[in-house]
């Protein structure tokens, strides 16, 4: 691990203030950049402590939603009452993801920040447009068993690791942040993460220097929350594909679908045109399939990773028949 400096910042003005220096990263439970520091794969010259800046609390708010402070560890997310009964597709995928140990000090920015687990990225002998702009990738052609069908480019192909955002991004979750100056923003989180195109280092809509203060959920609604994750083992393993879905039916009609997939793309993903087929109509497998061939119409495998195609399909069928089967 390479020197770095330390700062333990005593506000959200000095906390930004110092990560505006160049170099600098946030840090609150470090599981996954202390590793990569290790390795590294992230060599910052400064880190900024954000744990004691008070962002470790979850509120209800005024019209019917949550705000979940940045740094909240996953543990208390997944634990907290309110989640676990009005909003319970954030536990499911939660207590899918890591080990306990891990989630005790993950946090809910940092699980939204988390880097992707491409072999590549972490070896650092290897070419990779993500960890070093214009080296090449050398995924493509290599070994692929966990990258993208969708959204990926000519530069990169690495997926997005996180359970956690994968569910959010289906109960269309808003991240608050706070920039040098005071100055805040709303970011959806469709719009939080974004694709590599020719910046795989770009992944995410932050500014430098912008902290994470919370992640605002909308009001609960009606309808199934499953979340679906297959794997390699049975605990502790990046999801090879997951879904995240809310599904209500009324009168023998499907009224909600909102569906998000992790696993198979650079970030949480979501397709409206899915969700808008299945809106309307009868539960069936017929359905199911033509919701599924809109999803996978512009999938592309890489040798390595075409089992993930009809994987994602299986997954998704399996989802939504028991998010419309009838209670006994």
């Amino acid at each position: 691990m390479r020197p770095f400096d330390y700062a333990r910042a005593g506000s959200r003005s000095e906390a930004t203030g110092a990560a505006a220096h160049a170099g600098a990263a946030f840090i609150a439970g470090g599981t996954n950049l202390l590793d990569l520091m290790k390795l590294q794969v992230m060599t910052p010259e400064r880190l900024v402590d954000i744990q004691g800046l008070g962002l470790d609390g979850i509120e209800e708010t005024g019209d019917g939603g949550l705000r979940i402070g940045a740094a909240v560890t996953n543990s208390d997310l997944a634990a907290d009452a309110r989640v676990r009964s009005r909003w319970p597709l954030i536990s499911r995928a939660i207590l899918a993801g890591a080990s306990g140990q891990i989630r005790n000090k993950a946090s809910t920015g940092g699980n939204l920040l988390q880097r992707t687990r491409c072999y590549y990225f972490y070896d650092t002998d290897m070419a990779c447009n993500k960890r070093e702009p214009g080296s090449g990738c050398a995924a493509m052609g290599g070994a692929t068993r966990l990258h993208a069908i969708l959204g990926g480019s000519n530069h990169c192909i690495a997926t997005h690791p996180s359970d956690m955002a994968v569910a959010m991004q289906a109960l269309g979750a808003v991240v608050e942040t706070e920039r040098a100056g005071g100055s805040g923003r709303e970011i959806p989180l469709a719009e939080f993460h974004v694709l590599p195109g020719d910046r795989p280092d770009i992944e995410t809509a932050l500014e430098p220097g912008e902290l994470i203060t919370a992640v605002r959920l909308p009001s609960p609604v009606a309808g199934r929350q499953i979340y679906r994750k297959v794997r390699d083992r049975a605990s502790y393993a990046f999801a090879l594909v997951s879904v995240a879905a809310i599904v209500e039916v009324a009168e023998g009609r499907i009224a909600r679908a909102d569906l998000a997939f992790g696993g198979i793309a650079p970030k949480p993903w979501r397709d409206g045109e899915v969700e808008k087929a299945l809106v309307g109509q009868e539960p069936s497998d017929r359905l199911f399939h033509q919701a599924a061939d809109i999803l996978l119409r512009s999938a592309k495998g890489q040798r390595g990773n075409d089992f993930k195609i009809p994987l994602i399909r299986r997954t998704m069928l399996a989802t939504l028949r028991e998010a419309t089967e009838e209670l006994a």
